[in-house]
């Protein structure tokens, strides 16, 4: 064979040129990518697959997930437009008013489409199996005489009509609120504006059918509970038909609703605040006065009632979203509430693993003690960690109790336990994060209740959220002491806990509870704890030891595998490392809910790396990051997504699942059965859009949370 000629010096050599990781057009919009997310929500919404109730309260979260996206994250923007410091540019390279008009581009399609479902799709199919939304010209004249008495009994009495004149300020409209314009003429001829607000404290669709409308006000029990066809109409167009009665002697000219959204984003100056639970509690208060980012009305609406309501809110046309249906999709949760289970997904009972089932007492503490519980909530049951704190309070040898609380919902069992212990004489220490976005005034009420029985209560650090999920139970046994330890990707909310993925771990190992009573004392006291031996605490090693794992796999080349399952994919650094890891061969399967700034896909960079986002039955909020190691596998749960709030700003745990059996169990029965849904998983583009996988010839059709339902009823 001959050899080739050398190059010479003045030889032209082509050279691929260098990447940079700098480049904007490897990164997707971290906003943009949240709504793509709201899409997907909309998706079910559409699936003739779902029951017909489910596809109703998927839109009506997707109403739920747009308010909080202009309460938090496009109020966050303006935010930036209007103040006078350096504008921002994320990685993508958009600034935040660039931003702003392909948020609004976006929504309006979305809004458009979700009302096209509601009407094209959803309120056909509701009508067919007697469950209607009347609108009130259509209402017959029997029904009406009823509807118009329980107007006089309990709506109008509830109602206050406020005037915009020259005496009289355009009066305060509430976060979130939904209202009436209405607009009069007296018997001058002089036509006036007034206000009226929509009770948000009465049932927003009041039942049609003889003995629902109950005059008392009982008429929300009956929309839970009644299995008869049923009617319904919205409590604004009664209000609307039915304004002579608050403007007697006034013509009533038009009548139009509309809907406002506040920035609700609490900004609490830490440095400056002396009790930090009086200044969550005054910015609660605050928020409902926030600047307007948002105002619905109806297509229909005339422009001079339209100038009116935007000179008042002082917003502008960007801030003006017209919709052809109900302003507030989230009320149609209403219906969901009602008793037809043929219409719902059905019932489940989560399990109980077999290492504690029938557990009583000791013998909990022993199964523990004998090895590491593995819980996949909701298929296995939460019940569990709630027995687990009844038994430490009611255990005679338990010292004491510390645990983090970030949501823990309304009347919960957790808390009570926590009580319980309290007036059985333990020790008892727990951090509530007052901060929990929208769960504010629910923590400050639990960490009052505690206070009051003597608990040790901690609100948190300066500059740092504390999202970890962690409880330890101190309890003696002989001569020794002995820890026994719950770790977490949820929140301990016993209601949450059957509507979302969670992974939670009880072990008794020694590394891993002194790593846990290092966070406490962390938390609680002055500690500057710079290494933890098993657990990865943010912000001190997570980033770090991630980051180092990562370059570890990029070692094994294309020996080496990633599985990566996280609500959010945000993070810079962690995207180029993953871009480093796919350039060096090693496969990169990234399972993302939500917002993933990562682009798959592109020659070069990312090509082997897949990023997947399953919606289903239940929300996606486990967390679990598996490293193939060479062989030697590990695998990290825990409350941390990877994004810069969390990994740099927030007290956050991954915590190591160690036993060989649970390692091989989650790698093969749970993250591999998640990469082969191909019925609720939808596989992301390199621009950022998402496409649904197919069943095909090598891949049967299989939805991977009824995989593990089937599995826990089997167990």
């Amino acid at each position: 064979m001959a050899k080739r000629p050398p190059v010479s010096k003045t030889t032209a050599v082509a050279k691929k040129p260098a990447i940079s990781f700098d480049d904007p057009g490897l990164y997707i919009n971290r906003e943009l990518s949240l709504l793509a997310f709201q899409r997907r929500v909309l998706e079910e919404a559409e699936d003739a697959r779902n029951p017909l109730l489910e596809r109703v309260k998927f839109l009506s979260i997707l109403g739920s997930n747009l308010d909080e996206f202009f309460m938090v994250r496009v109020a966050g923007l303006a935010a930036q437009v209007d103040s006078a410091t350096a504008v921002e540019f994320g990685p993508d390279g958009m600034s935040p008013a660039a931003q702003l008009i392909a948020i609004r581009r976006d929504v309006k399609r979305l809004l458009a489409d979700s009302h096209r479902v509601l009407q094209d799709q959803l309120l056909p199919a509701l009508n067919q199996v007697g469950i209607r939304i009347v609108p009130y010209p259509e209402i017959d004249p029997s029904r009406l005489a009823r509807i118009s008495r329980y107007f006089e009994s309990t709506i109008f009495p509830v109602l206050t009509p406020l005037a915009f004149d020259p005496g009289r300020p355009f009066p305060h409209i509430s976060n979130l609120s939904l209202n009436l314009a209405v607009l009069i003429r007296d018997q001058q001829g002089h036509e006036k504006f007034a206000r009226i607000k929509v009770p948000d404290t009465l049932p927003q669709l009041i039942p049609l059918n003889p003995k629902s409308v109950v005059e008392n006000g009982a008429a929300k029990k009956k929309l839970r509970t009644t299995k008869k066809p049923a009617d319904y109409v919205w409590i604004e167009e009664v209000i609307a038909a039915n304004l002579n009665a608050l403007f007697p002697g006034m013509e009533i000219v038009e009548v139009h609703p509309f809907h406002i959204t506040r920035d609700a984003d609490l900004a609490i100056k830490e440095l400056e605040a002396e009790d930090l639970l009086e200044s969550i509690e005054e910015g609660v208060r605050q928020r409902r006065f926030g600047s307007v980012v948002r105002l619905k009305v109806k297509t229909g609406m005339p422009q001079p009632i339209l100038e009116i309501l935007m000179s008042n809110l002082e917003i502008d046309s960007s801030e003006v979203y017209r919709v052809n249906g109900p302003l507030s999709l989230k009320r149609l949760f209403a219906l969901y509430r009602k008793d037809r289970p043929e219409l719902k997904d059905t019932p489940f009972s989560p399990a109980i693993p077999k290492a504690i089932a029938n557990q009583e007492d000791d013998d909990l503490f022993a199964a523990i003690r004998h090895q590491d519980i593995l819980l996949h909530h909701p298929f296995d049951s939460f019940q569990p960690v709630v027995d687990f704190l009844r038994r430490a309070a009611r255990d005679p040898d338990v010292l004491a109790i510390k645990m983090t609380l970030y949501r823990v919902g309304r009347n919960s069992p957790v808390v009570e336990a926590l009580l319980d212990a309290m007036e059985r004489g333990k020790q008892v220490a727990v951090l509530v994060e007052l901060r929990a976005r929208f769960d504010e005034e629910s923590n400050i009420e639990w960490a009052r209740a505690l206070e009051r029985e003597g608990v040790h209560v901690v609100y948190g650090l300066l500059g740092l959220k504390i999202h970890c999920k962690t409880a330890m139970v101190v309890r003696r046994e002989g001569d020794s002491i002995r820890r026994y330890v719950h770790l977490s990707s949820g929140n301990y909310n016993a209601t949450t806990a059957h509507n979302y993925t969670d992974f939670g771990l009880f072990t008794a190992r020694e590394e891993v509870a002194d790593d846990v009573t290092d966070l406490f004392n962390y938390l609680t006291g002055y500690s500057a704890k710079a290494d933890y031996q098993r657990l990865l605490v943010a912000p001190i090693t997570l980033r770090s030891r991630f980051e180092a794992m990562i370059e570890r796999e990029i070692a094994f080349g294309s020996q080496g595998h990633l599985i990566f399952k996280t609500n959010s994919l945000v993070d810079p650094v962690i995207i180029r490392a993953l871009y480093r890891a796919s350039q060096a061969g090693v496969r990169c399967d990234l399972l993302v809910r939500g917002s993933c700034c990562l682009r798959p896909g592109l020659a070069g960079v990312s090509e082997i790396i897949t990023v997947t986002s399953i919606l289903g039955r239940f929300l996606e909020h486990s967390r679990a990051f598996y490293f193939h190691n060479g062989g030697a596998e590990e695998i990290y749960c825990g409350s941390a997504d990877l994004m810069p709030r969390n990994l740099n700003r927030r007290v956050e745990v991954l915590f190591p699942i160690e036993d060989p059996k649970l390692v091989k169990r989650f790698k093969e029965e749970i993250l591999d059965a998640y990469l082969a849904d191909c019925l609720k998983a939808r596989r992301m583009k390199s621009d950022g859009s998402y496409a649904r996988l197919k069943p095909s010839e090598t891949r049967r059709e299989f939805s991977v949370q009824d995989h593990l339902l089937r599995r826990s009823r089997r167990a």
